[in-house]
């Protein structure tokens, strides 16, 4: 056998010590200059505060928190601020049934009244064939009814109660919808079959296997002064304002965390749901998460789209999906009045992602997430930060324009047809609930499912008025009054939802 002298093994030695060094510098140099990248994309998106965190090769290669909890304070993001999943908790809703299917104690296909009889839909053969895997699809027929739960006080029960009453949009299963109600329904049949509310089913099924100690599943559960206050852009200025509860719809988005705890999470999904204790989802489960069921319509999905021309548009059990430089993204934002999030993941590339950010759909997510893509998996120097600036931008610009054309049609010089005052009372609706408009210092207000959103008339023309919200960020509403032919009020229209006058 030949020996190698000491002074060569010495040579060797210290080659493989140059080389190994050379590669974390280079390393140590890209990380830097993603970095740079992102501190000035959130300088030029005017972001309060983010925090990112990248995945590769089941590797955390990059963490890091910018700016403040909350303008005005000093308070800095860090890796264990926390922010609003929003609806990045829909994977984890998910995730959560798929426990219970790999238990034997559901199935996919079950139908949804076999766990939840009392659950009605207006359509009684929707009701009969909805599948517990319809829950999480957006397909239902049904479209958008936030307004249970974002203009309203009711439980989730009487959400769900009220689902009776909504008018289908389309028919089951021939389009996409998204749809934040059918996941409450998700949770509460996670209930019924596992016997524990799903704000805990998450917590000791996910989070305490996983590590994640700094994640809640409600906002009531947090006790910290280190939670990002959520900011919207009023008036072109960036404004702090109050922050959304999503408890009551948990299961659609409720969840809170950092990016210390999001990085174990998307490191899991992205391993199979791998963990040091073992799996959260068996492997043929797993891929079922993330198999594409339903189409999602162009107006639907983002406007990102404009810009990446996917062929494929897609949704899976809580994941958007597309084809992004031939490699198949799946992912997913989160939204809440000042709060967004998204979380990706590239399985071909072993690459995840999560971003969060507490100014109100600042889409910087959206151009963080596919720079991370290009910068640490695909290559490319592409900026999208500015692109995206410009996309947005343009269609802000479109949107003003349209409401100032629609303000060219205003008649001018009109008057209410009746007083002010006979225009009070009160209003109601079996499904939208109750306005209440009252008149004092000769002017109207208005006051919807007890004072949960409120605000002022402003006359427009004849009998239709705008809704100002006190709560600037909801911005106006169209208002209209309905006489009838006595030439007394007997109804209202708030923005298509038509309300009967009962006082």
């Amino acid at each position: 056998m030949k020996k190698w002298s000491p002074l060569l093994i010495t040579l060797l030695l210290f080659s493989i010590a140059t080389v190994s060094a050379q590669k974390k510098l280079k390393q140590s140099d890209s990380l830097t200059q993603f970095d740079a990248y992102v501190q000035q994309a959130v300088k030029d998106w005017e972001a309060p505060g983010l925090g990112i965190v990248v995945v590769k090769d089941n590797q955390v290669i990059f963490k890091k928190g910018y700016g403040v909890l909350k303008l005005g304070a000093n308070q800095q993001v860090n890796s264990q601020t926390l922010f609003n999943c929003a609806s990045t908790t829909k994977a984890m809703t998910a995730t959560c049934m798929g426990i219970l299917v790999d238990q034997g104690k559901i199935k996919w296909d079950d139908p949804v009244i076999k766990y939840l009889p009392e659950f009605q839909l207006y359509d009684p053969w929707v009701t009969r064939e909805l599948r517990v895997r319809d829950l999480f699809l957006h397909n239902s027929g049904v479209g958008n009814a936030d307004f249970l739960w974002g203009d309203n006080h009711l439980t989730g029960d009487e959400i769900l109660e009220k689902m009776r009453l909504v008018k289908p949009s389309y028919s089951m299963r021939s389009s996409f919808i998204y749809q934040n109600i059918f996941y409450l329904a998700a949770g509460k049949v996670i209930e019924k079959v596992s016997g524990i509310p799903w704000a805990d089913f998450v917590q000791q099924n996910v989070f305490q296997p996983l590590g994640m100690t700094n994640t809640f599943s409600q906002i009531s559960q947090v006790n910290t002064t280190n939670i990002a206050a959520p900011h919207y852009r009023i008036d072109k200025q960036i404004q702090v304002i109050s922050r959304d509860i999503a408890d009551v719809v948990g299961p659609a988005g409720s969840v809170l965390s950092c990016i210390d705890d999001m990085g174990i999470w998307i490191k899991t999904m992205m391993d199979s749901s791998k963990y040091a204790g073992g799996r959260l989802l068996k492997p043929e489960t797993w891929k079922e998460m993330f198999r594409p069921q339903t189409l999602v319509t162009p107006e639907q999905f983002y406007p990102t789209k404009e810009l990446t021309k996917p062929n494929f548009m897609t949704y899976a059990l809580g994941w958007f999906q597309q084809d992004y430089r031939g490699k198949k993204l799946n992912f997913h934002t989160g939204s809440l009045a000042g709060a967004v999030a998204i979380n990706a993941q590239m399985p071909e590339e072993n690459i995840a992602v999560y971003i969060f950010g507490n100014l109100d759909h600042v889409e910087l997510r959206h151009a963080l997430m596919f720079k991370t893509i290009d910068y640490f998996a695909l290559g490319g120097n592409r900026d999208w930060s500015k692109e995206l600036l410009k996309l947005y931008g343009d269609i802000h610009s479109a949107k003003d324009t349209a409401e100032k054309e629609a303000d060219k049609k205003r008649v001018l010089n009109t008057h209410p047809t009746l007083a002010l005052s006979e225009y009070a009372g009160t209003y109601d609706d079996p499904l939208y609930g109750k306005v209440v408009i009252s008149f004092e210092n000769n002017e109207l207000s208005f006051f919807i499912n007890n004072n949960t959103n409120a605000g002022k008339l402003t006359h427009w023309n004849y009998d239709s008025f705008k809704a100002e919200f006190t709560k600037k960020w909801y911005g106006k509403s169209d208002l209209q009054f309905q006489l009838n032919t006595e030439g007394k009020v007997d109804g209202l229209n708030l923005d298509g939802f038509q309300f009967k006058k009962t006082k």
